[in-house]
């Protein structure tokens, strides 16, 4: 049986809101669930999906609303996706907030996966659901796409929508295509290749009204801290590029100490990551393209910062690596590929 992993608290926030306004007696509800109001108080807990399913099975039971979870994403709040939701919203365009939801959703919980295609002139921002029971997944799939078009509206300070959505699953019986389109504001399609909101590329442009840089570079670290928290079940590359990513900001370190991060010899890390196809200058170099990358393209920090940042210690040391990596040098790479996402 798949092992469904943990929900952060504030998740379930939205369903148990739009449940209070239909009337219903959540108290009743955790109780069915198995959830206790002071776990319920701590936004920082994780509980079992497994959980997260009886909530939300119940709720859909006792409301008698066939559409629970689309219409529970009117609830969505910055704080329903734990400090994810402070990040998107301190970026300063919906680009920006975009790119975010990938790398930190598991702050989130382990719901599902989400992944980013460009598609010609659109952005396919994408939702596959872990769950496995059908009407669980559906309200889930239904509430995620919804909640993200809500937030970034609000986010954004626009009323602007995708130009189409897309689900896996087929309508559902006794719904009508006008209560799915009053909420997406455009064609909805069922019976899908995934679960997508279709976003034109002029979008990605658009800014968002509370930006904040340097409270995005705290938010950002501080996701980073929980995030090496909390992947204890993942491969040892991806707890190796997470711990680097974490300890970047403070220069680059020592093999030793990340090493000691996992109560090992440099040498046995060195051991475990080989038998997993890796080393560790290649999750090094990995990691320092991506940041790069990220920075020149979603950021105005000088290359020299940027350089600093990834724990160079002279810009000509980033130029030389930048050029191997990309075949482009840093100034050039910004140049070309931020005047083709203009």
């Amino acid at each position: 049986m798949l092992n469904l992993g943990y929900t952060s608290v504030p998740a379930l926030l939205k369903y148990l809101r739009h449940a209070e306004q239909l009337g219903l007696d959540c108290d009743a509800a955790l109780a069915a669930a198995g959830i206790d109001r002071e776990t319920l108080a701590d936004n920082g807990k994780r509980i079992p999906s497994e959980v997260h399913e009886r909530l939300l099975a119940h709720l859909v039971a006792a409301t008698g609303d066939t559409l629970f979870g689309l219409h529970a994403a009117s609830f969505v709040q910055p704080g329903s996706w734990s400090v994810l939701g402070y990040i998107t919203m301190n970026c300063a365009t919906l680009g920006e907030a975009m790119s975010r939801i990938v790398p930190y959703e598991k702050l989130v919980g382990d719901m599902g996966t989400s992944r980013i295609e460009p598609v010609g002139e659109h952005i396919r921002l994408i939702w596959n659901c872990r769950h496995e029971d059908r009407e669980i997944r559906r309200h889930m799939v239904e509430n995620v796409l919804a909640s993200w078009l809500l937030y970034a509206r609000w986010i954004a300070d626009m009323d602007k929508s995708p130009d189409e959505v897309w689900f896996e699953h087929a309508q559902p019986a006794a719904t009508h295509m006008a209560d799915y389109e009053a909420v997406f504001g455009c064609p909805v399609r069922f019976e899908q290749p995934c679960n997508a909101l279709l976003v034109p590329l002029v979008y990605l442009g658009v800014p968002l009204r509370q930006a904040d840089a340097n409270l995005l570079r705290t938010l950002e670290e501080h996701a980073l801290a929980m995030m090496a928290g909390i992947d204890n079940d993942e491969p040892l590359p991806l707890r190796v590029k997470n711990a680097l990513r974490l300890l970047l900001k403070d220069g680059l370190p020592r093999k030793e100490r990340v090493a000691e991060k996992f109560h090992m010899t440099v040498r046995t890390l060195q051991r475990h990551l080989q038998l997993a196809g890796t080393s560790y200058q290649e999750i090094l170099d990995q990691l320092r393209q991506e940041l790069a990358e990220h920075y020149l393209l979603r950021s105005d920090l000088a290359i020299q910062d940027i350089a600093s940042y990834l724990g160079f210690t002279e810009s000509r040391s980033f130029h030389r690596s930048f050029k191997a990596w990309t075949n482009m040098t840093p100034g050039e790479y910004r140049e070309t590929r931020k005047g083709a996402l203009g």
